[in-house]
């Protein structure tokens, strides 16, 4: 026995990378990562008939992302981290925010509650 799943397709020997099921009640074809092992009622497909799946008129294919490789940070991410160091790198406002004195401070916050601010808006 062959520990390699193989494609589902017919006269395919291809490695298989994703698993097709049905949602016969939705009419939805789900194409999603490998499963870890093999159900009866599920397709194991290789890299070219994963990509070229059609699903019949009137049905939706759902292609699930695969989560395995590592997730590359976004725009939101990076901005969030560099907003982080620029905060650490001031502990002179930390301590003031931490003895109460950050509203006087700050003519642009009304009010904080933990990490969140309020601001004035800067037309008023």
């Amino acid at each position: 026995m062959s520990l390699v799943r193989r494609c589902s397709r017919t006269a395919c020997g291809r490695p298989a990378v994703a698993t097709l099921t049905y949602v016969y009640a939705d009419s939805t074809a789900v194409l999603g990562p490998l499963a870890t092992y093999a159900e009866p009622h599920c397709y194991d497909l290789c890299a070219e008939h994963s990509e070229r799946l059609t699903a019949p008129r009137g049905w939706e294919v759902v292609r699930l992302a695969d989560a395995s490789g590592p997730a590359r940070p976004s725009g939101d991410d990076l901005e969030a981290l560099a907003n982080a160091v620029r905060e650490a790198a001031r502990p002179q406002q930390r301590a003031a925010e931490a003895g109460g004195s950050a509203r006087s401070a700050d003519p642009m916050e009304v009010a904080r509650r933990g990490h969140l601010r309020i601001l004035r808006s800067p037309d008023n």
